[in-house]
C-alpha cells in the first residue's frame, strides 16, 4: 500500500474510533496498558534480555551465550501465563533478586513520546482512563512512582488481582464486570498481539497496536490492527472531535 493511502486509511481508523460505535460521540473509556504502550519497553527489554541472564550466568558459572538461551527457555514455557510476569516466581527459578534488578536500571523508566498529551487529553475530554497492565504490583508501583502517570487514570489494575494475564478470556470477563467496561464505548490500546487478539474476541471493537514500543528495538506490524506511531493523531482528532 503507498505511504499516502496508509496514512489515510489510519486518520479513517483514528477517527472511527475516537467517534464510537455510533459514529455520534466519543469514547467513554479508554484502556491503556503500561509497557510498551505508555513506557518504552527498552527498560524491561534490558531487565529481561540483559541483565538477568548476565547475573544468572555470574551466579551458575555459564558463559553469556548459555546463560541466555537457557533464560530464554525456562522464560518462554510461561509465556501468555501470569506467571511469565511473576517476579517472585523468577526470582525463585533464577535464585535472584529481580526487583534489585529493577531498581539498579530504574533511570531507564521513560514515558514514551505523546503520552502525557495523549492523557491529558482525555482528562480534557471527560473520558475515564484505566490503566489495565500484566506488570507485577512492584513494578507497577515502581513505575508510577517514578514517572508520575498515575495522577491522570481514574482506575490502575494489575492482572494480578484477577488471578489472569491479560491473554487470557478470564481476566477480560472479570476485569469488564469490575469496571463496568462497555465493549462498543471502548478504546483499547496495547503493544503485544496476544493481548490484542484476546481482547477482540471478549468483543472490544476498538483497538490498537504500537509500531515502536521498544524505542531502540523492531518496529511491530500486527496484521489486523493498525499500529500506532506516537499518540499525536489520537490526541489531535480527541481535542477536535
Amino acid at each position: 500500500m503507498p505511504p499516502k493511502m496508509r496514512k489515510v486509511r489510519q486518520d479513517l481508523r483514528v477517527t472511527n474510533a475516537l467517534a464510537g460505535s455510533s459514529g455520534a460521540s466519543i469514547p467513554d473509556t479508554c484502556v491503556l496498558d503500561m509497557d510498551g504502550t505508555l513506557l518504552d519497553l527498552y527498560f524491561d527489554s534490558q531487565v529481561w534480555n540483559e541483565c538477568l541472564p548476565r547475573h544468572y550466568g555470574q551466579r551458575s558459572g555459564l558463559s553469556e551465550s548459555a546463560a541466555r538461551e537457557h533464560v530464554e527457555q525456562v522464560l518462554t514455557r510461561q509465556r501468555g501465563t501470569l506467571t511469565w510476569y511473576c517476579f517472585e516466581h523468577w526470582s525463585r527459578v533464577f535464585r535472584l533478586e529481580l526487583t534489585q534488578i529493577e531498581y539498579e536500571l530504574r533511570h531507564l523508566i521513560t514515558v514514551r513520546p505523546g503520552v502525557t498529551e495523549f492523557l491529558e487529553a482525555l482528562q480534557a475530554r471527560g473520558i475515564r482512563a484505566v490503566l489495565a497492565t500484566n506488570a507485577h504490583p512492584k513494578s507497577l508501583l515502581r513505575k508510577l512512582e517514578i514517572t508520575g502517570i498515575g495522577r491522570y487514570f481514574d482506575a490502575i489494575v494489575s492482572s494480578h488481582e484477577f488471578g489472569y494475564a491479560k491473554e487470557h478470556q478470564k481476566f477480560w470477563s472479570g476485569f469488564a464486570e469490575r469496571y463496568r467496561i462497555g465493549l462498543e464505548r471502548t478504546l483499547f490500546i496495547d503493544d503485544n498481539l496476544a493481548v490484542l487478539l484476546a481482547a477482540q474476541r471478549f468483543g472490544i471493537r476498538d483497538l490498537y497496536g504500537i509500531a515502536l514500543p521498544n524505542s531502540r528495538g523492531e518496529r511491530l506490524n500486527h496484521e489486523g490492527f493498525e499500529c500506532l506511531e506516537n499518540f499525536s493523531d489520537l490526541t489531535h482528532r480527541l481535542m477536535t472531535s
